[in-house]
């Protein structure tokens, strides 16, 4: 029987853990060549010793797929070439890249550092476009080559950045940042060059989530055996998996939060309310006017997620 990404080379970034394990599990189950790619690093980002990525690839090649583990750093603008070169250099081609690789450090506003901003900045969001960036050139130089090929670009975004999540203002801005960047990717590679793009807000009981709080009383709390586990990363998997597979007809650019059975559709950033005065506004004018986008302004929620781990990271 044939399997949904036969023949596709795939990279999965931090995959040696939680969601990435299981993208990369299932895209070998799937057929697919995997690079398993993994730093090995704590929560806040320091590295802790061997990577995971190693036990994931063993894992798949006992299961009868094909995979090699690599430890380069998504940050780095060398380390995230090298990557790419990996899997060029292992299976000769690229054709999914998924950047899932993140940390946190999770402080209040009027506590957090710079160190504390700049590092889940750079991991976060410089981690998704450094690996992006070398994958898109190699893209673009196949098609002008006439190799042209269904390719997959899948960002790892978070109900954090699309909702908001009180304490998390590093990690909710790189993950509301990566959604866009998603779509803008897109734009510049989809339609010339054949590069489908996507982000995925996940919803899933993992290592970032249990970090915060009220984990144990949301994603923390684990079905019985035998019984439905709605909040185990494995259920993200299928629907990244489904977009990754070659001919997918799922359009371009969209967004998408994934957790347990459900699939949600996001559309962000649509004009709700318009005032046009058709010349420069005086304030006595601004406050007749704006009432109507105040009245627009109730007209939406204004909920803020107290943690990420209600919804997931």
């Amino acid at each position: 029987m044939t399997k949904r990404l036969d023949g596709r080379v795939v990279i999965v970034t931090g995959a040696g853990r939680g969601i990435g394990k299981e993208y990369a599990l299932l895209a070998a189950a799937q057929g697919a060549k995997v690079v398993v790619n993994d730093l090995g690093a704590s929560l806040d980002g320091a590295t802790i010793g061997q990577s995971p990525a190693d036990e994931v690839v063993e894992e798949i090649r006992s299961a009868g797929g094909v995979a090699v583990a690599d430890g380069n750093d998504v940050s780095s603008w060398d380390g995230s070439k090298a990557l790419i070169d990996r899997a060029l250099d292992e299976f000769g081609d690229l054709h999914v890249l998924v950047n899932n690789a993140g940390i946190m450090r999770d402080r209040m506003l009027f506590n957090m550092s710079v160190e504390e901003w700049d590092a889940v900045i750079a991991v976060n969001l410089r981690g998704h476009f450094c690996p992006t960036r070398h994958a898109a050139e190699y893209w673009r130089g196949q098609s002008k080559a006439g190799r042209n090929a269904d390719r997959v670009v899948i960002a790892t975004s978070s109900v954090s950045g699309l909702h908001g999540s009180v304490g998390q203002a590093n990690y909710g801005t790189a993950k509301a940042g990566i959604a866009t960047f998603a779509q803008l990717v897109d734009r510049e590679l989809n339609e010339r060059y054949g590069v489908r793009s996507y982000a995925i807000a996940p919803g899933a009981r993992t290592r970032l989530t249990l970090s915060t709080p009220h984990a144990a009383k949301t994603v923390g709390l684990q079905a019985p055996e035998g019984e439905w586990d709605a909040k185990s990363p494995a259920n993200v998997a299928p629907f990244v998996i489904w977009l990754a597979a070659e001919g997918c007809p799922m359009p371009s650019g969209n967004v998408f939060g994934v957790a347990g059975g459900r699939v949600d559709l996001y559309h962000a950033w649509r004009k709700a309310v318009t005032i046009d005065g058709e010349h420069r506004w005086t304030l006595d004018e601004l406050d007749e006017a704006a009432k109507e986008l105040i009245a627009g302004v109730g007209g939406r929620s204004t909920t803020v997620v107290e943690s990420a781990t209600k919804a997931g990271a």
